[in-house]
């Protein structure tokens, strides 16, 4: 059941906000509640990873719960971490299995989707869009040195793993079933392969989109959709003759597509 917002009575703005809260020394608060597994609320982290599928826009209502309740814009639960870096192991074990990989090359593709992919890959994301939103996206009028107008990194982080997860169903999972179409030598099977990844860039740039125009003080997201020019220039070009989902399984396992093969993966 999706959680209800809030009914305070909202400002000027259309929202109600509280005085700064006082932050607490050492790690962000969603890293210390890490271990805490009864503290988790895995319920709504799993309802916000469905309805990041089939309608984003309503997970980011819960930033105004969050704003008007904690005083913070960003999850303070690592459910959802949790429920994504598991997708992803099991992920890891079948692509695994279906390379022939051994035990350790197993472990090595875990490692290398979870941490490298999913964690280093979203703080990278959202170190960038952190910068770029409180630099460029900020309403006019606004100071960037105004605490409570600016984007929290943290924030920056979630919408990064928010807009991590379709696109991890399009090209980590949804790949699987069609690796044998989409590496052979025709077009049409090109023409499948590289509109799946089209489709994870449009669900990772929207998603991204909708992160940011949820804030109040954030008046120039549609900045971010400016990327959807390179992304479906670069498809268009790449229907010329380059297979984008072949060249990628080739990159990231070492070697051409071979189902069952003993295939040594390394990180």
């Amino acid at each position: 059941m999706a959680p209800l917002l809030p009914t305070s009575s909202p400002g000027p703005s259309g929202l109600v906000f509280d005085e700064p809260a006082p932050r607490r020394g050492g790690l962000p608060l969603v890293l210390r509640r890490l271990t805490k597994f009864k503290s988790m609320d895995f319920e709504l982290a799993f309802w916000q990873l469905t309805y990041l599928v089939v309608a984003p826009r309503r997970v980011y209502k819960q930033t105004y719960h969050h704003k008007q309740t904690k005083n913070v814009w960003a999850r303070d639960d690592p459910a959802m971490l949790l429920l994504i870096a598991a997708c992803l192991t099991v992920t890891a074990g079948v692509w695994a299995f279906v390379y022939g990989a051994s035990w350790a090359g197993a472990v090595a593709l875990v490692l290398r989707m979870v941490l490298r992919d999913f964690i280093l890959g979203s703080l990278l994301v959202a170190l960038v869009f952190w910068l770029i939103a409180n630099r460029l996206l900020l309403a006019p009028g606004t100071s960037y040195g105004v605490t409570e107008n600016r984007v929290e990194f943290t924030y920056a982080f979630d919408v990064a793993v928010n807009s991590f997860f379709p696109a991890f169903l399009t090209t980590y999972v949804a790949l699987l079933p069609l690796a044998p179409l989409v590496v052979r030598d025709n077009w049409v099977c090109l023409l499948l392969g590289n509109t799946l990844f089209l489709i994870a860039g449009l669900q990772y740039i929207y998603t991204s989109y909708l992160g940011y125009q949820a804030l109040p003080f954030v008046a120039r997201s549609e900045i971010i959709l400016a990327a959807l020019l390179p992304l479906f220039g670069g498809y268009l070009l790449s229907l010329l003759g380059f297979n984008i989902a072949r060249t990628a399984l080739e990159l990231y396992f070492g070697q051409p597509w071979k189902s069952g093969s003993s295939n040594p993966i390394h990180i």
